[in-house]
């Protein structure tokens, strides 16, 4: 406050003119009005011409009011008084001070020096008693001497001390003043002097008399008649060449000081500081104070830390969370009290912070069919970061397509059974780490139970077929089959037969079948008998619970005796016959009874019966007159009766149960036959057999009379006995001829007129269906045009449907679904899937005139210009994008498609959507929530979904299959910030989908994403298809990657491995639409600056989100798309194959002769500008006081988000040390880089080692006491560094590599073990060398590391520390070196670019010279050539 340097007039600076003045001072730019005077220095002050001014005016500057903050204040100023003749003689400056807003009082002090040309340093010494208001005056008035100028410039007020100024510290020592000058000898011309406030007015007291020593000047005046109750204050002033001084005002006491003040207020705002006391008036009650320190400790600790304050409020940060502090106040007092005893403790706890991470060392301790136990590590503070906590155990699983999610909450104990779980199913895990200021989320771990004994088999499954000798039994699987079944076992025995004649065998047999079997037949088995069926299922573990079912088999019609020859005919009169009756065979049930029938036989229709068939309605002769019936029951006999053969005389004219058997008519023919029935409550069987015939004895008679009688038993005529036909009542036999040719006639012409009818009818529905055909894809190509005029309809099961204008026109584009031939399987209906090649339009889409495509030369200055304002133009640019629904939507919405759909307002437009090949009976099955969209130049390249949920992973599969995709893009993690995401839709071994079977072959782990492969068959295909999936794990959970490095090399890959016959690449996240719109837009606009040298992000997107809604959904999303187009375009394709590296090497390296560089260096300095440097606050707890001894350098220091925060406690440490998490090839920050440990913090590297489990130590310098490198390990035996005791095992030297094996453990933790280490130091790189002197032993130092890491990683994970001097160039060196040769090793390719651009995206320094850079290409050829 109070300083103005007047670069825009005083104004500005609150400062005012004196309304009492007689002229006004005038702010002038001599720069830009030069003609002024030539005396003037070019530059912006406030300056007065007393030209043409009586003597004695005068007019002030009044500055704006200062509020003291000390004792003292030292006012700077430029000060410019020029005559006329340029001698800067005789013209009169002045400056007042106004204390408290009273009456201006006389210059403090005033003492001019010469800072420049013409310019004079003005500096003021201001007093106030503190804490007062002042406001300072400067005065210009005219002089008796010619006219001239006055000018100032750069008023700056300083707290005491005034930096360029001599210190003076004021200590009392009654009843003398002495002063101490530490900074600058005082010299003999050096005015001492002291100034006494004496009733409240600064008097000049004494002049001081100089005293020198060795160590400081001093200078020491006496105080007379100074009583032991006196008190006063005095300071002292110093005016000499040098500037002026001033100390502050001090009370003189003969007693020392009181003992301090305790804090008045104090709140704890946070986890890790304590802030906001007052200090207000206290301190002037107390008298005058120099210092004001902070002193505060853990109640439990031994250390103390102090901190100097200077402001009435005060924050200590980065405390330890949930912990005890006591806070104490000291005072320093000038004079011999110096700083008093501490104030009253304040005894304060901080809050409890974040968990720092989930529990690790996961595992499962057993699992059995319904329980799983399990246990992790023991939670200490450093894990919790609170003494209050508890662990949850978060279990789901899924049954019968429905899941469930149960939470089990305790507290500390390391082990945790999780009950009543359904056996032989996936259960997933996580621990939830919950304190009362968050939680912490581990990863799922898939678990699967062991198999039980399964369920019964659904009794309302079971269906029986009995027939007379089988039983056919259908059933399904067990509902809760508990694991894979192996074999069912059936068991049946006989129960009760309805014929007790039969002798029923009791014996259980049993029958094992196969486990996919559902169904069996039991023959041999014996009719009318009830079988009791019993089955089970059996997994590993053994039979489950048996299901009973009794079935009885149907009886059988009992058995005639066939009667040899004429035996069955006993006698015959003109109205009888006798024939002669045997028992019948029961098979089953017994006979029921034995009916004699009379079939009277038609000479026209002859019945032709086999012996088998049965009269099933029991017609009495009355009953069979009145119905037409040609035969009739003549009896009725009961078996009791027939248990041997018996004669029986048709038409005896006797009545036999009921039915009468009258006397058989003349000129008739009769058939006779014995039927033998057996019944049951259910059932009835017959058996008939033909006994002996009655003929006709005028059978030759004439073929009219045949007619008639045949058209007699056509109209049902009947006679009597004896009765002879009426000659009247017969008919023309042509007549009959007649009408049963039109009986026959008729019908066929009827049949006729119904086909010609339907064929006309036929042809008229095709030909509207046509026309409704025709005018509904119409309708769909004005939809998709009005929607985006740049993309295409398409459609995968109407050949009929047209095609409108493409996203992309279809250039070189391969017919990659035209049928090869192949099994009749592959082509089935299903395959034989119609796609469509479009015609391409001239660009690949609508520029709008708006947003036009922008030059990749100028997407730099683009992006930039965008970026200004806080993004304004990039937000004005999305926000300008359509958001929301575009198109229709129907079929998404129906209601059996919404369990189908993750979010409801993210699903598939109608027009784009992918069409499944529908399941039979199921006419919703061919929906999916997917939609097409168009590539660069390729129809149809990207289908764009969601992640699966549980109900749609089979129709995921089906989506693969049947578009032949061979890339699977998933850019999401399955749980995120605690919520599901995506389900997981691929198995860890092999599973069955449906008819799908997807197999698991392998998986490649790689720092920020994971490739696996699998196969893919369907059930009735003779075919094998292998689908890769492309995990990107690098997408954090809010926001977007902070480097675009990661997901632009996973783009390459999936371009690289996706075969260009493939099907489209099926890209998802969670919703489908934000993350999936990046990678998409990318990749297309990628291709896009390849072929035209343009991109146009922001019609892509917009095209985009016509195919599919909200593609790309953030505006954070938007500008990461930018960025990530800039860097790929300035870096540009830096791999290279191995087999053309050598030459490609060879030629980066050649020197041009016109340029005098390389491509190599080209390609360092374009590494360079596409370094991200971090700014101050990014490195803002490296900056902190409390951390700064704890670096060798201020430079290259490690930012925040890369920290590895120390997790073991130490009372008299932080949790910083300069360190850096780095992925490596395969693993996200496997590398810790650091630098050589200093004194002080060796303690602390070794706790890095323990808290994060490294395996490796590598150290690339050189052991230099001078540099603060010490050596930090034990030669042999044990030492301990803090908490950590180290043991050395062994050691040994190979040509340069020292190794050390060590063991490490916290002996405050004994109970967590012991973590093994190995060192590896490099001799072959001298201190002085830019690089190592052999390629060769550098290259064996990391294969060395890499052996020793894959042999501990079997065991667990391990991670390598890299230190060197300053934790930067040689530590890249080594770092990017292993990526490639594990790059080289796994994709056959070098990117050395790639791998130090990766390092410097999380450190600027890794690799930071030419000769280190060109080093890494020399070590990889030297690896290539090797292996």
């Amino acid at each position: 406050a109070g300083s103005c340097s007047f670069d825009e007039g005083f104004s500005t600076c609150n400062y005012q003119h004196d309304l009492n003045g007689d002229f006004d001072w005038t702010h002038i730019n001599t720069k830009a009005v030069p003609y002024v005077s030539p005396d003037l220095p070019q530059a912006l002050f406030e300056y007065v011409k007393d030209r043409n001014m009586s003597q004695g005016k005068a007019s002030s500057l009044l500055l704006n009011q200062v509020c003291a903050r000390s004792d003292a204040h030292i006012l700077c100023a430029s000060v410019l008084i020029i005559k006329s003749d340029g001698s800067g003689q005789g013209v009169q400056s002045n400056v007042m001070v106004k204390v408290n807003r009273a009456q201006p009082a006389n210059p403090i002090w005033n003492v001019t020096s010469f800072t420049g040309k013409n310019w004079l340093k003005a500096e003021l010494a201001v007093s106030t008693f503190w804490p007062n208001e002042y406001q300072v005056l400067f005065e210009a008035s005219v002089s008796k001497s010619k006219a001239g100028f006055i000018a100032i410039d750069n008023v700056q007020v300083l707290s005491y001390p005034c930096g360029p100024l001599p210190s003076l510290p004021l200590h009392l020592l009654s009843p003398e003043i002495s002063l101490c000058c530490k900074r600058k000898k005082i010299t003999p011309h050096v005015q001492l002097w002291s100034e006494e406030v004496f009733e409240k007015e600064l008097v000049l007291a004494l002049h001081c008399d100089s005293i020198h020593s060795s160590s400081c000047s001093s200078a020491r005046t006496l105080v007379c008649e100074v009583t032991s109750q006196d008190q006063d204050l005095f300071r002292c002033v110093t005016q000499s060449e040098l500037g002026s001084g001033v100390s502050n005002f001090a009370h003189l006491f003969v007693k020392g000081p009181d003992k301090p003040f305790t804090i008045d207020d104090l709140f704890c705002f946070s986890v890790s500081y304590i802030s906001n006391w007052k200090i207000g008036q206290t301190i002037i009650k107390l008298g005058s104070i120099i210092f004001l320190h902070v002193a505060y400790r853990m109640t439990s600790g031994s250390w103390t830390e102090t901190h100097a304050v200077n402001t009435v409020t005060y924050k200590l940060w980065h405390l330890d969370p949930d912990t005890e502090y006591e806070i104490r106040v000291l005072l320093t007092r000038p004079g011999e009290g110096g700083t008093g005893k501490p104030g009253p403790p304040l005894i304060t706890r901080t809050k409890c912070a974040e968990p720092m991470r989930t529990p690790k060392r996961l595992k499962i301790a057993r699992t059995m069919s319904r329980l799983i136990a399990v246990d992790w590590e023991s939670l200490g503070y450093n894990i919790t970061r609170c003494h209050t906590f508890n662990v949850t155990i978060c279990y789901q699983y899924t049954t019968a397509n429905k899941i469930f999610l149960f939470n089990k909450f305790f507290s500390t104990a390391p082990r945790h059974l999780v009950e009543n779980l359904p056996p032989y199913t996936n259960v997933s895990l996580k621990l939830i780490l919950i304190n009362p200021e968050g939680r912490k989320e581990s990863d799922d771990t898939i678990v699967q139970t062991d198999e039980d004994v399964p369920g019964p088999v659904p009794s309302q499954s079971l269906r029986a077929f009995p027939s007379e000798d089988s039983i056919l039994l259908y059933w399904k699987k067990p509902s809760e089959p508990n694991g894979i079944i192996i074999q069912y076992e059936i068991s049946y025995c006989g129960l009760h037969s309805f014929d007790p004649s039969f002798p029923l065998d009791q014996s259980v047999l049993t029958v094992s079948l196969p486990s996919n079997a559902t169904n069996h037949t039991f023959s041999q088995l014996h009719p009318g008998v009830t079988y009791e069926l019993s089955i089970r299922a059996s997994t590993s573990k053994g039979f489950g619970q048996a299901v009973t079912l009794n079935i009885t088999t149907n009886i059988s019609a009992p058995t005639i005796e066939k009667y040899d020859g004429s035996e069955a005919f006993l006698n015959e009169t003109e109205t009888t016959i006798t024939v002669l009756v045997k028992p019948a065979q029961a098979k089953g049930a017994p006979i029921s009874n034995y009916y004699i029938v009379v079939d009277k036989e038609n000479q026209q229709r002859r019945r032709r019966q086999a012996p088998s068939d049965c009269y099933t309605v029991p017609f009495s002769y009355s009953d069979a007159s009145k119905s037409g019936s040609n035969y009739y029951f003549a009896a009725n006999l009961c078996p009791e009766n027939i248990l041997e053969p018996i004669p029986f005389t048709v038409g005896d004219n006797k009545t036999y149960q009921g039915f009468w058997n009258p006397p058989l008519a003349l000129r008739k023919t009769y058939n006779i036959y014995l039927q033998a029935v057996s019944s049951t409550t259910k059932e009835s069987k017959r058996h008939c057999l033909k006994l002996a015939s009655k003929v006709n004895p005028w059978a030759a008679a004439t073929h009219t009379q045949m007619q008639s009688e045949c058209f007699e038993m056509l109209v049902g005529a009947t006679e009597e006995p004896n009765f002879v036909p009426d000659p009247a009542k017969q008919t023309n036999p042509t007549m009959k001829i007649t009408g049963i040719c039109l009986s026959v006639i008729v019908p066929i012409l009827l049949v006729a007129l119904t086909v010609f009818l339907v064929k006309k009818s036929n042809r008229k529905l095709a030909r509207k269906r046509q026309d409704v055909i025709r005018t509904t894809g119409q309708e769909m190509t004005d939809l998709g045009n009005s929607t985006d005029r740049s993309y295409a309809e398409r459609s995968t099961l109407h050949r009929e449907d047209p095609m409108a204008v493409t996203f992309v026109e279809t250039h070189t584009y391969n017919n990659r679904y035209e049928n090869h031939g192949g099994s009749a399987a592959e082509n089935s209906h299903l395959l034989d899937i119609a796609r469509y090649h479009c015609e391409g339009t001239e660009s690949p889409y609508q520029t709008g005139q708006l947003h036009p495509a922008i030059r990749v030369a100028d997407l730099l200055q683009h992006i930039n210009l965008m970026k200004t304002s806080d993004s304004y133009g990039f937000k004005e640019e999305y926000e300008s994008l359509f958001e929301g629904q575009s198109a229709s939507w129907d079929v998404a919405k129906k209601e059996q498609n919404r369990t189908k759909n993750r979010y409801g307002n993210i699903i598939a437009y109608d027009h784009s959507r992918v069409i499944l090949q529908p399941i039979e009976n199921d006419p919703s099955s061919d929906y999916i929530n997917a939609n097409y969209i168009d590539g660069y130049q390729r129809p149809s390249h990207y289908i764009a979904t969601q992640g699966p949920v549980h109900e749609t992973v089979y129709d995921f599969w089906r989506m693969v299959w049947q578009e032949q995709s061979a890339c699977i893009v998933m850019v999401t993690n399955l749980v995120e910030v605690g919520r599901v995401k995506c389900f997981k839709y691929w198995p860890e071994d092999a599973e069955l989908y449906g008819d799908f079977k997807v197999t698991y072959l392998e998986t490649e782990h790689l720092a920020e994403y994971v490739v696996r492969t699998f196969t893919l068959e369907r059930r009735g295909f003779n075919e094998m298809r292998e689908v890769k999936q492309f995990h990107f794990t690098g997408w954090p959970d809010h926001g977007v990657p902070y480097h675009a490095t990661g997901l632009l090399s996973f783009i390459r890959r999936v371009k690289i491995s996706n075969p260009p016959s493939a099907g489209p690449i099926v890209v998802h996240c969670s919703a489908g639409a934000g993350r999936t719109g990046c990678f998409i837009v990318i990749d297309i606009m990628l291709d896009m600056a390849e072929r035209e040298g343009v991109v146009d992000i922001y019609n892509c997107v917009k095209a985009l989100r016509s195919r599919r809604i909200n593609m790309v959904q953030t505006e954070e999303q938007y500008i990461f798309i930018h960025d990530a187009i800039l860097e790929a375009c300035l870096c540009g394709e830096t791999a290279i194959s191995i087999c053309e590296f050598k030459a490609a090497f060879y030629e980066l390296i050649r020197i041009d002769s016109q340029t005098n560089s390389s491509h190599l260096k080209d390609e360092f300095q374009t590494l360079n500008s596409v370094t991200p440097q971090p700014q101050p606050e990014d490195c803002s707890i490296a900056l902190l006081p409390r951390n700064q001894d704890k670096n060798r350098f201020m430079s290259g220091l490690p930012p925040d988000r890369c920290l590895p925060f120390l997790l073991t406690m130490d009372g008299e440490s932080s949790n910083y040390i300069n360190a850096a998490l780095m992925d490596s090839y395969r693993q996200p920050a496997e590398f810790i880089v650091t630098q050589h440990p200093l004194p002080n913090t060796v303690k602390d590297f070794w706790r890095l080692v323990y808290d994060y489990g490294c395996a490796s130590l590598v150290m690339l310098n050189e052991i230099d006491l001078a540099q603060g490198c010490p050596q930090y390990w034990p030669e042999e035996g044990m030492l301990c560094y803090g908490h950590m005791q180290v043991d050395c095992i062994s050691s040994s030297m190979d040509c340069d590599i020292i190794s050390r094996l060590f063991r490490v453990h916290n002996v405050t933790r004994p109970q967590e073990g012991y973590l093994m280490v190995r060192q590896f130091q490099y001799l072959g790189w001298a201190g002085h060398r830019d690089v190592p002197a052999s390629k060769r032993s550098f290259l064996k130092l990391i294969l060395q590391v890499d052996q020793w890491q894959r042999e501990v990683e079997e065991e667990g994970e391990g991670r390598t520390i890299v230190h060197c001097l300053n934790g930067g160039g040689r530590s890249g060196v080594f770092c990017a070196s292993s990526i490639v040769c594990e790059m080289s090793k796994r994709q056959s390719v070098v990117d050395i670019f790639h791998a130090v651009k990766t390092l410097r995206n999380s450190k600027p320094n890794m690799v930071d010279t030419p000769e280190q850079y060109r080093f890494c290409y020399d070590l990889a050829l030297e690896f290539i050539e090797s292996s």
